[in-house]
């Protein structure tokens, strides 16, 4: 009985981690590592097992850092299922088509480039119909549903409170006489967020796999965090400029509709033109209107008393590129929100481009932004950026509102390992090296659990706890 650390192990993106239990391989999650381009370039690299004798897949969310080489992994030869909870499975169906079309645009790119240099042609990291085949072995589950999922792998999901969907994986193993409870966070939630549920407490586990993506900062609370967007609202309508935000089709988008719905009013929401401008979004939020039962106690008392969710009649939902294209000629009074969430490419990049160099527009950075890419440029305040090969001066105001972030902070996450009764030995993931090792030292203070930092290759015999 083993687990071993791959991906998201020393970095944030990347997730993927190898359970053996009976001579069986199943592996948690298998994302895509996204950032600098040298990152990038290790998803084509050969994965450290074979793909063909993976026997199931146990994925935590949609999210593409844990789903997105699911298709590159059916391409090279896993014939499994794929567990998820039932919403994941529903929007994987996007985002996986769609990082797939994005996959073939950068192989299409690339090899232009390649062709002046007089190189080799590359093919794209995997086509629809690999995202199509990978689809197609999904099976979705509810939360609290228990299944044996092979001999000796009882699998069972719990609500992360991430995005839509995202679940805490709990694993009951047994091998001969060895039982053990494996129980992995993917990525947990912030508490009393809108819309969704809090993260579940469990009680028992012996090896806790957990995230530390803010493990070492605090969030803004709640209240705060909202007089913080009206702020910047009624700033930038005094500057009589646009507001621009980066936001990830999946969680951020709807929590941001949300917020200025419910604020419609007191933000006076009314002399804005709202564009949603990401086809991948307005899909998205669909499905989050398909699961009204996994909504939290306010929104669902809300839907019922509005008969749904709250109304943006400023809403334009742009979801051809002409339309998108047309909404750069709005000079001011335009709040455009874009994709993809870290600025790494999609309609948000062309919006900079047209907004980023003026005076009076604003920038809302709502989600993490992995080293290399430029929303984490613009987070550190770089005053130039490059678009497209050329130098943009940045001149908007950027602001980054962590308080919206689908991820817990220090303290969520300390909240969250803390309601486990015993103390239980945890290996953090998901986390840049700095926030891992804050967190480390932070857990072992605050609860005196044996903590350790996972790095890639780092194989644990689960049967020696």
């Amino acid at each position: 009985m083993e687990l071993e650390f791959y991906g998201a192990a020393g970095r944030v993106t990347g997730s993927c981690h190898i359970l053996r239990v009976g001579g069986a391989q199943v592996l948690l999650d298998c994302g895509l590592i996204q950032g600098r381009r040298a990152d990038e370039a290790l998803n084509r690299e050969s994965l450290p097992f074979d793909p063909a004798e993976v026997d199931a897949v146990v994925l935590s969310h949609a999210h593409i850092d844990h789903s997105g080489r699911l298709p590159l992994l059916v391409k090279r030869g896993f014939r499994g299922p794929i567990y998820t909870q039932n919403a994941s499975r529903d929007l994987c169906r996007i985002l996986l088509q769609d990082s797939a079309r994005l996959s073939e645009r950068d192989a299409e790119y690339e090899n232009k480039r390649r062709r002046r240099k007089g190189l080799e042609p590359i093919s794209p990291l995997y086509t629809p119909r690999d995202a199509d085949a990978s689809l197609k072995t999904m099976q979705g589950l509810r939360y609290n549903q228990r299944q044996e999922i092979l001999p000796g792998v009882e699998l069972c999901f719990r609500d992360a409170g991430h995005i839509l969907g995202s679940a805490i994986v709990e694993l009951r193993l047994s091998e001969g006489e060895v039982r053990r409870t494996l129980v992995f966070s993917g990525d947990l939630g912030q508490y009393d967020s809108p819309i969704l549920n809090d993260p579940d407490q469990i009680d028992d586990a012996d090896l806790v796999l957990m995230e530390c993506t803010y493990g070492g900062r605090l969030h803004r609370d709640r209240s705060q965090t909202i007089r913080e967007i009206g702020e910047i609202v009624s700033a930038a309508a005094h500057d009589k400029g646009n507001i621009l935000i980066p936001a990830f089709a999946i969680g951020r988008t709807q929590e941001v509709l949300y917020t200025f719905g419910m604020h419609y009013d007191a933000w006076d929401m009314a002399r804005w033109h709202i564009f949603l401008d990401s086809p991948m979004a307005i899909a998205a939020t669909q499905v989050y209107l398909d699961y009204p039962h996994l909504y939290d106690e306010e929104a669902s008392k809300l839907r019922a008393r509005l008969k749904g969710m709250p109304l943006l009649p400023n809403l334009h939902q742009t979801e051809s590129t002409e339309e998108s294209m047309v909404i750069n000629r709005v000079a001011n009074g335009a709040i455009i929100i874009a994709g993809s969430g870290m600025c790494n490419g999609g309609r948000i990049v062309h919006h900079l481009k047209h907004n980023i160099a003026r005076r009076g527009n604003h920038v809302i950075i709502v989600g993490y932004q992995a080293y290399g890419t430029l929303g984490r440029r613009l987070v550190d305040g770089h005053e130039t950026i490059r678009i497209h090969g050329e130098e943009y001066r940045v001149r908007a105001r950027v602001h980054t509102v962590g308080g919206l972030s689908a991820h817990g902070d220090q303290a969520a996450l300390l909240r969250w390992v803390g309601g486990f009764q015993k103390r239980p030995p945890v290996y953090l993931v998901h986390g840049e090296p700095e926030a891992a090792e804050a967190f480390s030292a932070k857990l072992s203070e605050a609860h005196g659990n044996r903590v350790t930092v996972a790095q890639p290759g780092l194989k644990l015999d689960l049967s020696a706890l």
